[in-house]
């Protein structure tokens, strides 16, 4: 039988497969599976089989590392996708695709979702947004300010909504029920404006605020347009 300890060591899988991507997608599956702390050049190392300096010969660091997670997303988002005639559907739908794509990997999206890529993808979802804007009549610096509003209203609330994901089922279930408890129950002397709307805050929570603030964005960027 052979001795264990004089064993040769196993054999590492040959660099050649290794690729960005593939590093990519070994680090969301890190993440999904173990949450995004899990998520170290050692583990990732691990998980492909190699010895983690093979991962660094392709991303200098983790801030590397993290803003190829980010143009992932969005290239994710943009699967398949093409503007529409009318800006507003093109906005609307592009993103609906973002949140869709951050709900998929709520850890990585809770993560790096207010990174800035720099990278191709997000390049490209930038001109469709900003070309979107301009169509519906906005023009310069209106239009780039529009514009990075509409990222921070998609990434960010899709980042909230992918940080509720990662949480414990009963503590989404517990923060659920204060709209039906605790509001319900503030006294109307003390807090009176929240007293007024206490009623409606438990089946306002139903709805889907995503689609409420995304409408009155575009209502918004209507109306600016309109002005100018």
């Amino acid at each position: 039988m052979t001795d264990p300890a004089s064993a040769p060591p196993r054999r590492r899988r040959s660099l050649g497969f290794l690729t960005p991507e593939r590093i990519v997608d070994a680090a969301m599956t890190i993440m999904e599976r173990d949450g995004a702390e899990s998520l170290t050049f050692r583990r990732l190392g691990a998980e492909l089989g190699v010895d983690h300096t093979a991962v660094l010969r392709h991303f200098g660091g983790k801030d590397d590392l993290m803003r190829a997670l980010t143009d992932r997303l969005l290239a994710e988002s943009l699967e398949g996708f093409a503007p529409s005639p009318d800006w507003r559907r093109t906005l609307t739908d592009l993103a609906r695709r973002v949140r869709r794509a951050c709900g998929a990997h709520p850890h990585a999206a809770a993560l790096v979702a207010a990174r800035t890529a720099r990278r191709d993808a997000e390049f490209a979802a930038a001109d469709i947004v900003i070309g979107a804007l301009l169509q519906a009549g906005l023009q310069g610096r209106e239009a780039a300010s529009y514009y990075r509003a509409l990222v921070d209203i998609a990434l960010g609330y899709s980042a909230f909504e992918a940080s509720r994901l990662t949480l414990p089922a009963d503590i989404v279930a517990g923060e659920r029920r204060a709209w039906s408890r605790e509001y319900l129950a503030l006294s109307p002397d003390r807090y009176p404006n929240i007293a007024a709307v206490a009623p409606h805050l438990p089946d306002v929570d139903s709805e889907d605020q995503f689609e409420v603030a995304l409408e009155l964005f575009l209502d918004a960027v209507e109306l600016r347009a309109a002005r100018a």
